[in-house]
């Protein structure tokens, strides 16, 4: 049984509980884990450790290691450590945490920063596991390809210690008596390997070495064939450990409607909801622009909505009346549309503590329901996999979708529903003798949510007017065939206001096409700090590339009317740096920021394109957002630590938020002459003081 060290570090059991999953896991795969707290060492002793080690990292606190980690962190950051004082250590490590925090996943990453810098190299990429949206997005998919790795090593290993072939030794090892299959277990470790060095070109070596066994080869070939539909050896020659059934507790029953009439205002929500004309719409980028952006200008005048430059609201918004169409059909219940949908719980059920769905209003019309009410492009959960199992005659057709939500499958669940954004639509025109009765959608699909929005005004600027922007979202489903879609709410607006929807070239005009004014239901969001300072002579820096300029249109008409109130007031330096793609194409609100510079209003306007030629003043060199802030580096580390400013980010989450923050941290370190670590805990200490605010999605 080959051997690795198995250590977690944790605060609250959950590192634990995944160390311990893995150890008990190990012995299907032929491995051995010596399993013990990070704390222990006593037990162990990295220095003369000669298996490879595999370790689960929690974060605590301010992004600091857990309690149980503080000795043995303290113990590898000793300084008089020689740099290959664990050069002979190989190891992987799972790290958890959660991304509403500043430091994501830092305790895990301290540790796997400090074993590198003492020679210790990875044999397994490590993951970084976020409860934000759940750990086992990351933690499945990384046991699962634990496996691999590690047979990768010992594969490694032994051919260091014996000049004779690769495929001879994993030949050798496939004949080892382990609980896997000698042929899957051979498959397995090959299928490993190109996945790991794919990205390296080694994975037609991996296809070469293995041409000699034919049989095998064709199967490793088949991995890639495999679907939303389709599996391959070995998982569709696996026995499954599939979830226990979910129990069934909500008795549904269809009444014809006596005529009653409905309003989407009844759709359950905390906040009070204000239902408001749209009184202009506008495009805001050329038609051959990559991205289509809308301006749309909401009358609130005569109603109680208030807000204030910087506040997000959201907008109350239904499904595509497509695909709903095609769930009533698919479910053979299109003729019953209108019919109004009486719901209970069923008197048998052994669920505990079942409860009525608050998200369905009382008697509503089938329509209603999974138009305004249920999320049908919620990416489906192995537990409602596991009941569309049971509702779905042809006997393949259930096979593949126990092996979905099985823990063999977990890869291609990742693969073709997680990942490829699959939807309850999906999967029944995929697999079409499924046939779910309406109860158990609504035991399983979410609540349609609002979508929130930044407000892109003042109501200084605009009296009892909101302005909103936003890209129409669009993107390609090809689960079972290539679908274009559009985004719930923005393709929904985007169609609402065809009517009344202004050209680019009409963008800064104020009449445009007069049409029935279509009405939308909006509801405030809590309360955020993202405003102005109450302190006018403070300078601000804001960054907002594409849409993310939005709240700062507001901050910007809002302090020219102070300024027009207040001629002789201390205002203090306003920034912004504004990305887009093309100047001519999507250089959003281009008149209106030249109008707030011209005047004073804002007094540094950066403008990167990242996809023209740099010419001229006003776009620089810079390609993006993060490389006009470096580009101004003295400036803004000036603005934030020797003039007390604020700094705002709003836009993607994914990659801009990040790239702009580790911009902020190497301009941090750099201007003030400190490691990296520090100029962190200046941003983290920033992000306290409110100083640092972001509004991302």
């Amino acid at each position: 049984m080959r051997r690795f060290l198995l250590l977690y570090a944790t605060q609250r059991g959950q590192a634990k509980a995944i160390a311990e999953e893995i150890s008990e896991k190990a012995v299907t795969y032929g491995f051995s884990a010596d399993l013990y707290c990070i704390s222990e060492s006593d037990k162990y002793d990295l220095k003369t450790e000669t298996a490879p080690l595999v370790m689960v990292v929690s974060t605590t606190g301010n992004g600091d290691p857990p309690d149980t980690a503080r000795k043995f962190v303290k113990a590898i950051q000793d300084k008089t450590l020689p740099p290959d004082f664990l050069a002979h250590l190989r190891y992987g490590l799972l790290g958890l945490g959660d991304s509403e925090y500043t430091y994501f996943c830092n305790g895990g990453k301290v540790i796997d920063k400090r074993l590198q810098e003492l020679g210790a190299q990875r044999f397994y990429n490590t993951g970084h596991a976020d409860d934000c949206v759940g750990l086992e997005l990351v933690v499945e998919p990384w046991i699962n390809g634990l496996w691999a790795a590690l047979e990768k090593h010992f594969l490694l290993n032994r051919g260091r210690e014996d000049t004779s072939e690769t495929l001879t030794m994993a030949s050798h090892a496939s004949q080892r008596t382990d609980p896997l299959k000698p042929e899957l277990l051979h498959v397995e470790s090959q299928v490993g390997l190109l996945r790991l060095d794919d990205s390296r070109g080694k994975a037609a070596e991996v296809l070469e070495q293995n041409a000699v066994n034919s049989s095998q080869s064709s199967t490793l070939i088949a991995d890639f064939e495999a679907s939303l539909t389709c599996s391959v050896p070995p998982l569709s020659q696996a026995s499954l450990n599939i979830p226990a059934l979910p129990l069934e507790y909500l008795e549904v029953h269809l009444e014809e409607a006596l005529g009653q009439e409905e309003s989407h205002a009844s759709v359950s929500s905390v906040d009070p909801v204000f239902h408001v004309p749209i009184s202009k719409a506008v495009q805001l980028t050329t038609n051959d622009a990559i991205k289509t952006t809308l301006l749309i200008e909401l009358d609130v005048s005569k109603t109680d909505f208030s807000y204030q430059p910087g506040d997000a609201f959201n907008v109350i918004c239904p499904n595509s009346d497509s695909e709903v169409q095609f769930l009533l059909q698919r479910l053979q219940l299109a003729d019953r549309r209108e019919h109004r949908v009486a719901v209970m719980i069923k008197a048998d059920t052994r669920k505990k503590g079942a409860a009525l769905p608050e998200h369905v209003p009382e008697r509503c019309s089938l329509h209603f329901l999974l138009t305004w009410c249920l999320e049908i492009r919620a990416v489906p959960k192995k537990a409602f996999l596991r009941a569309l199992a049971d509702h779905t005659g042809d006997s393949a057709e259930r096979r593949r979708l126990q092996e979905l939500c099985s823990r063999q499958g977990a890869a291609d669940y990742a693969r073709f529903v997680r990942d490829a954004g699959a939807c309850l639509s999906d999967l029944l025109r995929a697999f079409p003798s499924c046939q779910p009765p309406l109860g158990l959608l609504l035991e399983h699909l979410p609540k349609l949510q609002p979508r929130p929005y930044s407000c892109a005004s003042s109501s200084l600027f605009h009296p009892g007017k909101l302005h909103f922007i936003f890209n129409i979202v669009e993107f390609l489903s090809n689960t079972t065939e290539v679908v274009l879609r559009r985004g719930v709410c923005t393709g929904w607006l985007a169609t609402l206001v065809e009517s009344i929807l202004q050209p680019y070239t009409c963008a800064n005009h104020a009449d445009g096409k007069k049409a029935l004014a279509p009405k939308i239901s909006i509801s405030p969001r809590t309360t955020n700090s993202f405003h102005l300072p109450n302190d006018p002579s403070v300078p601000i820096i804001m960054v907002g590339p594409g849409a993310g300029v939005a709240p700062f249109i507001g901050f910007l008409q809002h302090r020219e009317k102070l300024q027009e109130r207040h001629p002789g007031g201390r205002f203090g330096a306003t920034w912004l740096f504004f990305g887009c793609r093309h100047k001519e194409r999507d250089y959003l609100f281009r008149d209106e920021l030249r109008h707030f510079l011209k005047c004073g209003v804002l007094t540094h306007l950066e403008v990167s394109f990242s996809r023209d030629a740099a010419v001229g003043e006003e776009e620089g060199p810079a390609k993006y957002v993060q490389d006009s802030l470096q580009h101004h580096s003295k400036q803004v580390a000036g603005v934030l630590l020797q003039e007390s400013g604020y700094i705002y980010v709003c836009g993607d989450a994914k990659n801009m938020a990040k790239d702009v923050h580790d911009a902020l941290v190497e301009i941090i370190s750099r201007e003030t002459g400190v490691e990296k670590l520090e100029a962190m805990k200046t941003l983290a200490t920033l992000k306290e003081e409110k100083r640092y605010l972001q509004d991302i999605w």
